[in-house]
């Protein structure tokens, strides 16, 4: 990036987070300048300064952006080989004879908590009737995207695919042509409700924490801040998983122990 480019960048980002209350900072900049110039090609604009002008005039293209940093990349059991180390996870919880939470954040468009849902009710070793799950993300509208659990094959997106490692998931899932659309019996599993894992207060006494995909896109002074919130919000004894791509930061190995390692699952101590 040359240096006009540089500081035009710069003051596109200080433009957003002063008008559109999103917090730049908090991202890494390559991930920031994907997002933002993938924007750019779809209005057929070449520098940042055109596309910062374009934004104070035109409130669509702002919540379109918005959507856009967001992150939602998400799917039905992304990593299938992690969800099957999940599974023992699972039965492990509710081997104990109680009640057991689960908390997905962010949860983007709902699909990994109701993977989580799915794979409880679809493993006889899980006693899914003592699963409990909450989804959260800072995006409100997706949000809604979630609580709607409908989902559409398209051309980049095979939802068949994606719920293949379930034995049937029409069980789970009714199929209306591309449109697939969570049944009551799964959506009845999990809750949904916004929260900011970056500055939002922590939980608490929660047996599963999936925080996966996210930290790839984190400056990394603030990923101990989210592990801890991750931490406090963990009971003595809960598990984490993190993406298959991510690992934790330095400050926070001592708090964790692999469970299964290579498929990013750990345990509080």
């Amino acid at each position: 990036m040359s240096g006009q480019a540089d500081r035009g960048f710069g003051t596109l980002l200080s433009y957003i987070e002063t008008n559109m209350e999103f917090e730049t900072g908090f991202y890494n900049d390559a991930y920031l300048d994907r997002r933002i110039t993938a924007r750019m090609r779809r209005v057929d604009v070449d520098s940042y300064r055109t596309y910062k002008r374009l934004l104070e005039r035109d409130g669509d293209e702002r919540e379109a952006l918005l959507d856009s940093l967001s992150i939602n990349v998400t799917g039905f059991f992304r990593n299938p080989d992690a969800w099957e180390s999940l599974a023992d996870v699972l039965a492990t919880l509710t081997d104990e004879q109680r009640h057991v939470r689960i908390w997905s954040a962010p949860c983007a468009d709902g699909r990994e908590p109701y993977s989580l849902a799915m794979l409880a009710m679809d493993d006889d070793d899980v006693a899914h009737q003592r699963v409990e799950i909450l989804g959260t993300d800072i995006n409100p509208d997706i949000l809604e995207v979630a609580r709607e659990g409908h989902y559409e094959t398209s051309q980049t997106t095979d939802i068949e695919e994606e719920l293949a490692p379930l034995s049937n998931y029409r069980r789970y899932i009714e199929r209306h042509d591309d449109t697939f659309s969570v049944r009551d019996v799964v959506s009845d599993m999990v809750t949904f409700e916004r929260h900011d894992l970056i500055r939002g207060d922590p939980k608490a006494d929660f047996d599963l924490v999936c925080c996966r995909n996210l930290l790839i896109y984190i400056d990394a002074e603030y990923k101990e801040p989210i592990f801890e919130t991750i931490r406090q919000s963990l009971r003595e004894g809960g598990y984490l998983m993190i993406g298959m791509t991510e690992t934790l930061p330095a400050a926070s190995r001592e708090y964790f122990e692999p469970e299964a390692k290579r498929q990013r699952i750990y345990r509080r101590t």
